[in-house]
């Protein structure tokens, strides 16, 4: 799309609605000023936000800024045939999104207080002027749809709406009417006839948004029966497609991990519909909603660290963003869409119970008060309604911040893992047959091709919350993500096809975790590259232990593992040190580092190096520009400093191998430390067949089974991957998951006196203790990958 509203950026979330009274449940024929009219003056609410001081910042700034946009907007307009204005021609579908938009907001500010333009009757007659000419010219019963689909069912009416709503006793019979049949003509009843194509989702949530609004607005009650009806096939947890899944995972276009993209447009709708009907007529009863609320902590936030929402659930959102040179700047980013999820989480806590609400209060306070990168109450693009529901969650005395949880979630359904522990947060995005490698549509993230070749991406509490939001899409090298392996082979912009199109044909992808620690693999195959490589990460107590093996290609170009690419920012010089030698801070240095040990970046992290590795190093500056990766982004040139570290493979590798130790946070000393303990982890196997380390000191050994093997004392009949964490009471604890979904029966062997198992699924058919640990299980394929864990008394 063309422009920074297209898809979800423009959707400004909105402030939380009051509970409505009781009302009539007959379902037809209200009078005027009774249900319909309740209904319209909450959503006029939601809109335009309640309880808030006009003359406190952040709103008297943000009022000020509206009424300025607005006045801007009424200025410029000038209805001719094809435009209402000059730089939106009607004959591109997101111009018409975008020109209802523009009248939203010129609408708001006759709305609100302190804009300077309140109750402007001026700017009223411009705004009906504008709403007819898009009618006359394009948004009409005779008129078909072309260009987007979106643009036709969801960001033209969502607007048109809303609008409507705010200007309600401002229009006349006629126009309400002429503007509800173009509604009636785009989004017709049969748009959520049938729960598949574009009416899944998140998509469908806005569908009912503006079907219920319609019937709010044209008091019709089977308009609202069927938008509230229809939210129902979006609650059940699927195991394909579209939706939430029991671990968590939330997918859109069949093949993507959404969670922080899509997902929070449902939640946010879902949120906004539910409070709205909460105690009407209409109110959602369907008790599968509390699918929903459930997933606010199941599946949103192991993905919020410090107000920001990761990337790797945020498909081609990430490569929206613009710089903030104008006030009215689009910020996007992973801030801008953990703010959005906080609002929404805020919004939905009306319409959960007490408790729900009160934690989730808690939550929020808590990501606002650590969201010291880009504070919450001066984003750009939350509306004044969701800064007043924010403001308010952090200016009540009753609320105790709640902290960042600790420990380990694996989203085998999407090919996602989160690990979080004290001082930092850590993602890995991987793919396979169930999950795209990334996402390219509408000119959008065109160069995003390796997002799901191993990126590992990471936080500190205290610093580097910028990392990726500070213009990392648009100037790092899209071939040297963090922790990815993959071929130097060029490939051109939307390489692979557009909507979720470029799948590895691999099936091993997944791990086995015990709620703190976890192991976790990826068979890996390069996008449109004869790239082959296995990838495992131990996510432990302070570190993640990186692996990539059997690296192969065959392609005339070289093979790569990057170990780190850390933004620096504009002007950053934080020295590297290596082996505790500092290199050079120059702009341009590269070296090639034999020997290493062990380097750490300054303010960043450690890295050490098990038995010495030769690793490449550089310390660049890279311009790029928004519009490089995203065709509705600016053209103007960004540059960003890195310090980038990785391994290079060579020319068409034949099995080439490497490993790391990341330690997010580590001085120098502490990494240093790390690498003197020769002995902290040992390497078990990191080949075609396996991959696996032991770690004494936590009682860790894991083991990803690529094929059937030993590996230390451990031995699978078959892939698996296996966990094995031995306890401080004698007792031990075994996770073992099927990645692949295709066993029907598998055999563990833990080479390893056991008295007794203390506790085992139902998955485990058989269990022999003694010299060894023997677990046979069962059929595995229904499991959807999930960990199946095992508790021993050991002998």
């Amino acid at each position: 799309m063309s422009t920074p509203w297209s898809r979800r950026s423009f959707l400004h979330l909105s402030g939380s609605a009051a509970l409505l009274t009781t009302i009539s449940s007959t379902g037809t024929a209200f009078a005027a000023g009774d249900a319909y009219d309740t209904l319209r003056a909450t959503w006029r609410a939601t809109v335009l936000g309640s309880g808030f001081d006009p003359a406190a910042e952040p709103f008297a700034g943000k009022l000020a800024l509206m009424g300025s946009q607005a006045a801007e907007h009424r200025a410029t307009m000038a209805a001719v045939t094809g435009s209402l204005w000059p730089d939106l021609p009607l004959t591109v579908s997101s111009s018409i999104t975008g020109s209802y938009s523009r009248l939203g907001t010129m609408a708001q500010a006759y709305a609100q207080p302190g804009t300077g333009l309140t109750g402007d009757p001026a700017l009223a007659a411009g705004i009906k002027a504008g709403l007819d000419h898009l009618h006359q010219q394009v948004y009409n019963p005779a008129k078909n749809q072309f260009g987007n689909w979106w643009d036709f069912q969801i960001g033209s009416p969502q607007s048109l709406l809303d609008t409507c709503t705010i200007l309600y006793d401002q229009l006349s019979a006629a126009q309400l009417a002429n503007y509800l049949a173009a509604v009636d003509r785009f989004v017709p009843d049969s748009s959520v006839a049938a729960y598949t194509g574009t009416s899944t989702g998140a998509n469908r949530v806005d569908l009912c948004r503006s079907l219920a609004l319609r019937g709010i607005l044209g008091k019709n009650a089977a308009k609202i029966a069927l938008a509230r009806d229809a939210l129902s096939p979006v609650f059940p947890l699927v195991t394909a497609g579209d939706g939430f899944y029991a671990d968590g995972s939330f997918v859109q276009h069949t093949y993507l991990s959404y969670t922080g993209s899509y997902g929070v447009v449902l939640l946010s709708g879902l949120a906004s519909l539910f409070s709205l009907l909460n105690g009407s007529a209409w109110a959602v009863t369907d008790p599968r909603r509390q699918i929903v609320l459930d997933s606010v902590e199941g599946s949103f936030a192991p993905f919020l660290f410090n107000g920001l929402m990761m990337d790797a659930v945020s498909g081609r959102s990430t490569s929206r963003g613009n710089p903030r040179s104008s006030p009215y700047g689009f910020q996007g980013g992973d801030h801008g869409r953990g703010h959005g999820a906080l609002a929404a989480i805020a919004q939905l806590g009306t319409a959960a119970s007490g408790a729900e609400e009160r934690r989730w209060r808690g939550l929020v306070k808590g990501w606002m008060q650590r969201d010291y990168y880009s504070p919450v109450l001066t984003d750009t693009d939350l509306g004044v309604a969701a800064l007043a529901r924010l403001k308010a969650v952090q200016d009540d005395p009753a609320v105790t911040a709640l902290a960042e949880p600790t420990g380990h979630r694996l989203f085998p359904s999407m090919d996602r893992a989160v690990h979080r522990r004290p001082g930092w947060a850590a993602s890995i995005s991987m793919a396979s047959k169930r999950m795209g490698l990334y996402e390219t549509g509408n000119g959008e993230n065109l160069r995003g091709w390796h997002a799901g070749a191993g990126m590992l991406q990471w936080w500190g509490n205290t610093f580097a919350n910028g990392q990726y939001t500070d213009a990392f899409w648009p100037t790092v090298d899209p071939y040297r993500l963090p922790g990815t392996t993959v071929s130097r082979k060029p490939l051109a912009d939307a390489e692979g096809g557009a909507w979720g199109l470029p799948r590895p044909d691999v099936s091993w992808v997944g791990g086995a975790t015990d709620g703190e620690y976890a192991s976790i693999g990826q068979f890996v195959r390069g996008l449109s590259s004869t790239l082959y490589a296995k990838k495992s990460w131990f996510c432990l107590a302070d570190s993640i232990v990186c692996l990539a093996g059997s690296v192969r290609g065959s392609d005339g170009f070289a093979a790569e593992t990057v170990v780190e690419n850390r933004n620096l920012g504009a002007s950053g010089t934080q020295a590297l040190t290596v082996n505790g030698a500092a290199q050079s801070g120059a702009l341009g240095w590269s070296a090639t580092l034999d020997g290493t040990s062990w380097a750490q970046i300054a303010g960043h992290g450690g890295y050490v190096f098990p038995g010495g590795a030769t690793v490449k190093a550089l310390r660049e500056a890279r311009t790029g520009s928004w519009r490089a990766i995203n065709a509705g982004g600016s053209a103007d040139p960004v540059s960003r400093r890195y310090l980038t570290l990785w391994f290079d493979h060579g020319v068409d590798p034949a099995g080439a191998a490497c490993s790391y130790v990341l330690m997010p946070g580590a001085t120098a000393q502490a990494t240093a430390a790390r690498a003197a303990d020769t002995g902290w982890v040992t390497l078990l196997a990191n080949d075609n067949d396996q991959q696996g380390i032991r770690v004494a000191s936590l009682g860790v050994t894991a083991v990803n089974f690529w094929f059937a093997g030993t590996a230390g004392a451990l031995a699978a009949d078959g892939p698996a991957c296996v966990l094995v964490r031995e306890h401080g009471d004698g007792t031990a604890t075994l996770c073992v998951s099927d990645p692949m979904r295709a066993r029907t029966g598998l055999t563990v062997t833990w080479n390893r006196p056991v008295a007794s198992v203390l506790s085992r699924p139902a998955t485990v058919v058989s269990a022999g203790t003694g010299p060894a640990l023997t677990l046979v299980f069962g059929d595995l394929t229904g499991q959807a990958g999930a960990t199946q864990r095992i508790r021993v008394a050991l002998g």
